[in-house]
């Protein structure tokens, strides 16, 4: 089987990524390794490793790629915009606010369930004639010549053999395309796991996005359809995360949402089923080799204090869809591996300025120690005070100085 290009990987960024190559008119295999649900029957889409119950705070950059595909006005029916954002340490003098109507733009970005995001992306992707989905299909071999990516893979009790001029490795945090590759990855284990639900206050969000640094976390809440639901994402140390999760612990987790946030969004009444996930940073040594890109978490894998990470895939996957497309257009080879080291290149300042601000954040408001502690709140001071500040951050958030 002959395809121009494979991804393998077929989560939200390998789904975007698809449609992105398939606005170019460029041919695209996905193979997934879970069983997508029927889009004919109307069947709901599970929680698995990529439509999960976690959130996506996209930025105005994402949202503007989003509008490039025709998709934003499926999306902004599950999207609610930010229109501020808090960032505070419990118990400590510092705060900063980012207001949109002072930084003159519309919101600082959109937040949208994975679950909803993921359905819309592969009901598109079911629909595109250009994109061959095929799914509950496990990759067992990669292997590369000098013109050609060799793919070996299972689908039930059939082995797929597939040849293509490219492939795009979007198969998550423990790549198999990576490993077959033998390129090597530094990992940082966080010590920490991520809770993840959805509440309900007595107070309504006024799409208001928070981030608030306490002894146990880094404390997200964002704004979600319905005026009083909250997306909460809450790093906890490892180890304890079993004191958060099940029903019989429902009261105990609001009781602690109640003291880090306070009493600004009124009570905290009800939590949604809790959810963890291990927090690590993990990056690979290179992003191409050959004719295979690396792409997504594949590629780094990030902390999502600051809600960086899939805005950062999205913009890598924008910008190799550019040099993909001046192959395609120009009857090049579209695996051509020094357009893709261009690419590679091309990301990496990009990559390392937010690698560099999410992991520093994480450490800093990490460390008790009391001078970090009182320069940090002074830093928030300053960024609340200092004119010039609020503007260059607030474009870095929003992903429009990439």
């Amino acid at each position: 089987m002959d395809n121009p290009v494979i991804i393998v990987g077929g989560g939200m960024v390998g789904l975007s990524l698809a449609l992105m190559l398939a606005k170019c008119n460029i041919q695209v295999t996905l193979l997934e390794a879970i069983t997508y649900p029927d889009e004919a029957v109307n069947q709901d889409i599970p929680y698995h490793s990529s439509f999960d119950a976690r959130n996506s705070a996209l930025s105005r950059r994402s949202v503007q790629i989003y509008q490039e595909l025709g998709l934003w006005d499926k999306l902004q029916q599950h999207a609610t915009p930010i229109l501020q954002v808090h960032i505070s340490e419990q118990g400590s003098f510092g705060k900063a606010k980012l207001v949109n109507t002072e930084e003159k733009v519309e919101s600082f970005g959109q937040v949208i369930e994975n679950a909803w995001l993921g359905r819309v992306l592969l009901r598109e992707a079911q629909q595109n004639a250009l994109i061959q989905l095929i799914d509950g299909v496990s990759v067992s071999a990669l292997h590369q010549d000098a013109e050609q990516v060799y793919l070996t893979a299972t689908q039930a009790e059939k082995t797929l053999n597939l040849v293509s001029k490219l492939v795009i490795a979007a198969d998550g945090r423990d790549s198999f395309c990576r490993q077959a590759l033998g390129i090597g990855v530094e990992v940082h284990d966080y010590d920490q796991v991520a809770i993840v639900t959805t509440v309900q206050t007595s107070k309504p969000h006024q799409q208001i996005g928070f981030e608030r640094f306490s002894p146990l976390g880094p404390l997200a809440l964002l704004p979600l359809p319905g005026e009083y639901r909250r997306s909460v994402v809450w790093p906890v140390k490892k180890g304890t995360e079993q004191e958060w999760l099940g029903e019989q612990n429902d009261q105990h987790f609001l009781d602690a949402l109640q003291q880090t946030y306070g009493d600004r969004a009124g009570k905290f009444e009800k939590t949604g089923k809790r959810f963890c996930y291990p927090l690590s940073q993990v990056l690979a040594h290179q992003q191409v080799s050959g004719r295979v890109v690396l792409m997504g978490n594949a590629a780094h894998t990030i902390h999502p204090v600051a809600g960086q990470g899939f805005n950062l895939c999205l913009r890598d996957a924008h910008v190799l869809v550019r040099y993909l497309q001046h192959q395609f257009a120009q009857h090049l080879d579209i695996g051509d591996e020094s357009v893709l080291k261009n690419y590679e290149q091309a990301r990496l300042a990009d990559q390392k300025k937010v690698i560099f601000f999410c992991d520093h954040i994480v450490r800093g408001f990490s460390n008790n120690n009391p001078i970090l502690k009182l320069a940090r709140n002074t830093g928030l001071l300053a960024f609340d005070l200092v004119p010039g500040i609020k503007p260059m951050v607030a474009n870095f958030a929003m992903g429009l100085k990439a």
